[in-house]
């Protein structure tokens, strides 16, 4: 107790929550943005071209309708175009003054191709007697846009993975703050100052959720270290207490051998041997059920275990009634349901005034098993706590009787390892009525 809660493991560095989340988004845009920037381009440079083919197939199709309203002679004039007349046996009969460094291919309609050094979109248009117009028309300016537009979704794709890397760490850094400051918190508490508590933020998402969980845990912690420790306390003062008795009157027996014989010392280690006995192995019960420990189980008739205590007790000289004892059946531990019964009957035995009842049947799916007595009963506000470890309600009577305040603490373990739930009230008899409810066996 006291010393640190030893750590263990790194941290995260340069792969941690933070990083992973950015990196990931970062990733994510990226891939989205190239992938967007390749379909706009893609489109743009359709649209592009075909706005231009659009374009060329219009303006051959007027020059067509000219020459065939006017003929060939205003075609040289035509400074603003790259155009030839061809007949029909390929040769060139009217070509603009761009388009005089050689015949234009009209074999390749709708194809680009260079010409004079630059590249040119064909375009061919029938006309009368077998007249074709080609057009070429430059393509180059198209080509300087489709590159600008290229740099400029690059560009932009850049600039949005990069905002968004920086935002992403930004807020991720932001939102995990709180995450920091609980593990700071926590790393600083240790078993001696589980009183500690982390703050919960006002922000009501998931880190504050995350908080008022490990505030719930440490509360667990804190509620289950300071049960230990009391348990540990009483447990000492019980077993010191036979041990002080027996040595107590060794010394008598001693000091002063007149004053004591042989069999009154026996008989006094006996009792308190016994004692220590039921001590221990009520503590060895509750360590087993606490660790959760595996036990045989079986079919066990609840009925047989509580008519042998009615047996027991009617051997002591006491007054039970068992009438209301019928065959029920349950799954589990017999040793540890006998105990229930047991513990049951004994605590009945030292708080009856004359009377005791126990009772045994069946309500629908679950087994009851009740045991009452005519005693003082349990005070309302006492009836959470009589299950408690080393709780005594009238203390000096419990201990002349023999009681160490574990049986009722050992029965609320067994039933609720075993499924069921116990509960005290009052009893028809004027005094404690406990009532067991297990899972009866099919």
């Amino acid at each position: 107790m006291g010393e640190p809660i030893p750590t263990t493991g790194r941290m995260p560095g340069l792969r941690s929550l933070r990083a992973r989340i950015t990196a990931a988004a970062t990733a994510i845009v990226a891939v989205v943005m190239v992938l967007a920037s390749i379909g706009f381009g893609a489109v743009l440079s359709s649209e592009v071209r075909d706005a231009t083919a659009r374009g060329a197939e219009a303006r051959a199709k007027e020059i067509a309708t000219r020459v065939e309203e006017s003929g060939t002679a205003g075609i040289p004039d035509l400074d603003d175009d790259i155009v030839q007349v061809i007949d029909a046996s390929g040769r060139v009969v009217a070509a603009s003054e761009d388009a005089e460094d050689g015949p234009l291919p009209g074999d390749r309609d709708g194809e680009v191709v260079s010409y004079d050094g630059d590249p040119v979109l064909i375009v061919v248009e029938e006309a009368e007697d077998d007249v074709r117009i080609v057009l070429a028309v430059p393509v180059d300016g198209d080509e300087a846009t489709l590159a600008t537009a290229g740099w400029l979704l690059a560009a932009s794709t850049l600039l949005v993975v990069l905002v968004v890397a920086a935002v992403t760490w930004w807020v991720v850094g932001r939102a995990l703050r709180p995450v920091g400051r609980i593990r700071r918190e926590v790393d600083d508490i240790t078993a001696d100052r589980l009183d500690r508590r982390v703050a919960e933020p006002s922000s009501g998402d998931e880190i504050a959720a995350l908080a008022v969980t490990m505030n719930r845990m440490l509360d667990r912690l804190d509620a289950s270290a300071t049960a230990q420790r009391r348990f540990v306390s009483d447990a000492s003062h019980e077993l010191r207490s036979p041990l002080a008795t027996m040595r107590q009157h060794a010394e008598l027996a001693r000091a002063h051998p007149d004053a004591t014989n042989l069999d009154d010392l026996a008989e006094v280690v006996t009792e308190e041997g016994a004692r220590m006995q039921d001590l221990v192995e009520g503590l060895l019960v509750l360590a087993r059920l606490d660790e959760r420990a595996p036990s045989p189980r079986g079919v066990v008739d609840l009925d047989d275990l509580a008519l042998a205590e009615v047996s027991r007790l009617r051997a002591t000289g006491v007054s039970v009634d068992g009438s209301a004892i019928t065959a029920v059946q349950v799954a589990g531990d017999e040793r540890l349901l006998g105990r229930i019964a047991r513990n049951l009957a004994d605590n009945a035995a030292r708080h009856a005034a004359s009377r005791i009842a126990v009772g045994v049947a069946r309500d629908g799916s679950e087994a009851v098993l009740t045991v009452d007595d005519d005693g003082t009963g349990v005070p309302a506000s006492e009836r959470e706590r009589v299950f408690e470890r080393f709780v005594r309600l009238d203390e000096g009577r419990a201990r002349d009787a023999g009681g160490s305040g574990l049986g009722l603490a050992i029965v609320a373990g067994v039933v609720r390892a075993s499924g069921g739930t116990v509960a005290v009230g009052e009893s028809p008899l004027g005094g404690a009525r406990f009532t067991v409810r297990l899972p009866a066996a099919d």
